[in-house]
């Protein structure tokens, strides 16, 4: 029996609700359970129309393939490894640390290392709080120097948190929304 079937089934769907639930056709579906893996935009479309990662949904031999494949070329693509709920904790992982700011960067780091999610975008993720943290004390020490009193500094330091907050919660929606990053840098600091 084909994983998609068995899912299909534990589900409770039919092969007529899986196709309008995920807009892939009912031939398609029946081929892939006939043991065709999915490929592509439809791998895709039916792992989110079930919530499911995108190599749950392939075969036992296909998911050997891709580690031999991956294995040969030495290189391999982060993209395979990316677990989408762990890079969002590990990105609101920095809230709770952005009045202390090295935490902020070393908490994402230790769950990086131990979630084993070295990829792209948890790197981009850290080297952006890494960013901040080097920016916030400059923008802090500007605003003392020009000393135009507490209550603007007591502004500045308040600015600074929410815009850390807003670069956090807008990226953990864009990895919810599209598997990316909204900000991110062109290079990664670490």
């Amino acid at each position: 029996m084909s994983k998609l079937k068995s899912i299909r089934e534990l589900q409770n769907l039919t092969q007529e609700e899986l196709s309008e639930k995920s807009r892939v056709s009912v031939r398609t579906i029946q081929r892939i359970e006939s043991g065709k893996d999915p490929k592509g935009y439809t791998l895709r479309l039916l792992a989110k129309a079930l919530q499911l990662e995108e190599n749950e949904l392939l075969n036992q031999e296909t998911q050997e393939q891709n580690t031999k494949i991956i294995e040969e070329n030495e290189e391999p693509k982060e993209d395979f490894f990316i677990n989408y709920s762990s890079l969002k904790l590990i990105n609101l992982s920095s809230i709770p640390f952005i009045v202390i700011p090295p935490l902020n960067i070393l908490v994402p780091l230790i769950l990086m290392l131990v979630m084993k999610q070295k990829n792209h975008l948890t790197k981009q993720i850290i080297s952006v709080q890494i960013l901040w943290t080097i920016i916030a004390p400059i923008v802090f020490m500007l605003g003392i120097f020009l000393k135009l009193g507490r209550q603007f500094t007591l502004l500045i330091i308040i600015l600074i948190v929410l815009s850390n907050v807003f670069i956090i919660l807008r990226n953990a929606t864009e990895i919810d929304r599209n598997k990316k990053l909204h900000y991110k840098l062109n290079f990664s600091m670490i």
